[in-house]
């Protein structure tokens, strides 16, 4: 069975595990169930995810090979115990092995790092998403140059995966403009995010709009830049030509988000 891919959104820092005083306590509460029931909603269960987080860049597609990652507690002015926060779930250099083939058949330029720790755009909702950590995870970097359609060919390429059970995450935010996060910002997080629904649901025109997002309406307030756009890029390119849906919308922090999954069985 084909798995869907998924573009979903991260959260801010530790958000899910911690009492939030930034706004309504509430704030994360939809989002955490949204991924909290990923897995439960696929039509198989993974044998394996790979991730490409918006916190991982490198200067060719990097792929993470070692077997028990350290975490990465990337944030900063959290409460202390979010930095006690654990996830053992084991790595996979047999996945990341293929993801580096896969990848060098299609003429990117590829690496690899034994010593690469998950940083939160991995862990954090991934404790929601596995909760008992027992689903294998291999991380694969962006490209440093950020280049929109390098990273659609880079999905196209790791389409084989979900035929191999592997679930395909690109771990982001749809927007993601830390200076924009405020009633100013509303309408035109909305605005952005109803092109992005559009974009998606095309499949014909979709890598041509993807490509092109800074034509989107806000794109450079949603994305002053784009490295939490682009996992999204990964997940579709992987889906070529097959139908995509917003499956998760709400407003936090004043803005809209959403996550995408591209391959759902209609």
């Amino acid at each position: 069975m084909t798995l869907p891919t998924v573009f979903l959104p991260h959260g801010a820092g530790p958000c899910f595990f911690m009492e939030w005083t930034r706004g309504p306590a509430d704030t994360w509460d939809r989002t955490a169930a949204y991924l909290r029931g990923l897995v439960a909603s696929l039509p198989e269960r993974p044998t394996a995810i790979l991730v490409i987080s918006g916190h991982w860049e490198a200067p060719a597609f990097t792929v993470g090979t070692g077997q028990w990652p350290p975490l990465d507690h990337d944030y900063g002015g959290f409460p202390e115990h979010t930095y006690r926060l654990a996830f053992d779930a084991p790595g996979s250099p047999g996945l990341a092995r293929r993801v580096r083939k896969l990848l060098d058949g299609a003429g990117f330029a590829t690496a690899e790092d034994a010593g690469h720790g998950w940083d939160h755009g991995v862990f954090v909702p991934l404790k929601l998403v596995t909760p008992d950590a027992d689903i294998p995870v291999v991380q694969l970097s962006l490209r440093g140059d950020l280049d929109p359609a390098a990273h659609l060919a880079a999905g196209r390429a790791l389409r084989p995966l979900r035929d191999e059970g592997v679930l395909i995450v690109g771990s982001g935010m749809s927007w993601h403009n830390m200076r924009g996060f405020s009633p100013a910002f509303t309408e035109r997080s909305a605005a952005f995010d109803r092109w992005l629904e559009g974009a998606i649901s095309d499949p014909v025109g979709r890598d041509a709009a993807l490509a092109n997002w800074e034509q989107a309406p806000h794109a450079r307030e949603a994305h002053p830049r784009e490295e939490h756009l682009l996992p999204l890029m990964v997940a579709a390119g992987a889906a070529p030509g097959e139908p995509a849906v917003v499956a998760f919308r709400d407003t936090v922090m004043d803005v809209v988000v959403s996550a995408v999954e591209f391959g759902r069985a209609t």
